[in-house]
């Protein structure tokens, strides 16, 4: 059995690697990928096996998954260059044979309304026409999304957003990363399509209001428009495409679309999701 991460190299990727070792994989069946190896190099050491892959170059995709049985394609962080990136790795994880590709993608790909869904649908629908056997692992949010930010929130007593009074079910990436290796370790879920999230939602007040207990700090929420929240952000040096974007996903919290209560996520793991007091409490830390 050989188990292909791609994206190794990036925060989930490396969790998702983590995690088969955890699951009693030995390392020797486990090929982390990515385009700088270098950052791969305690994962060699360990044992893993180590090789160069980059989503713009499909030689190095065919030559990345050469005799993977099951390749988990972290989507590619390069927005607007997706769809393009994923059909390359998609045709090499034909060429390899391989009895299961499973795609990170986001919460409803099919119906969601999110500027960044139709990249994610658009690379859904090429694997399902590309015959490979397949699994869709239908990502919510991260609570990283917030907690990575959660210093500055303390220092200046706000969080920024437009989500309104809008529930996210954010999970942390090591939840979603459980859940990954649950699959290209199981059986039964080819075809299946998960919509994974957190066991419990919560506000971005309700955020906001654990960061101040925790912190004993007062910290608050403040609600923008979508495009005062994207002027705000670019204002802070984001590049405007990305503080587009965000704002755009904060929209989509207010309108729920990054809300399930599927349980998906969870059961998958095998264990509760993280919740969001211990998330905060690991960033606090």
């Amino acid at each position: 059995m050989s188990l292909v991460v791609t994206g190794a190299t990036g925060h989930l990727g490396r969790l998702a690697v983590e995690a088969l070792l955890e699951r009693g994989v030995a390392a020797d069946q486990i090929v982390a990928t990515g385009r700088n190896t270098d950052k791969l190099a305690d994962l060699a050491a360990r044992g893993v096996t180590v090789r160069t892959a980059d989503y713009t170059g499909p030689a190095s995709l065919v030559a990345a998954f050469a005799g993977a049985d099951k390749v988990l394609l972290i989507s590619s962080s390069e927005v607007g260059q997706r769809a393009v990136q994923h059909r390359n790795a998609v045709d090499a994880a034909r060429e390899a044979g391989v009895s299961l590709l499973a795609y990170t993608s986001i919460l409803r790909a099919d119906t969601s309304t999110l500027v960044l869904a139709p990249e994610h649908k658009a690379t859904e629908e090429y694997i399902r026409e590309s015959g490979v056997p397949f699994v869709f692992l239908r990502n919510g949010w991260y609570t990283e999304n917030w907690t990575g930010q959660v210093a500055t929130a303390v220092e200046h007593g706000v969080v920024l957003g437009a989500a309104d009074g809008g529930r996210v079910s954010a999970a942390t990436r090591a939840d979603y990363a459980a859940a990954a290796a649950a699959v290209l370790t199981g059986e039964g879920h080819e075809g299946k399509a998960y919509e994974l999230g957190g066991d419990e939602a919560f506000t971005l007040d309700e955020y906001a209001a654990e960061v101040a207990r925790q912190s004993g700090k007062p910290v608050a929420y403040q609600n923008l428009s979508e495009q005062e929240y994207a002027t705000t952000l670019a204002g802070y040096g984001l590049p405007q495409p990305v503080a587009e974007m965000l704002a755009d996903s904060d929209a989509g919290i207010a309108r729920g679309e990054l809300l399930t209560e599927t349980g998906d996520l969870s059961r998958l793991a095998g264990r509760p999701t993280t919740p969001l007091s211990k998330a905060v409490a690991d960033a606090l830390a």
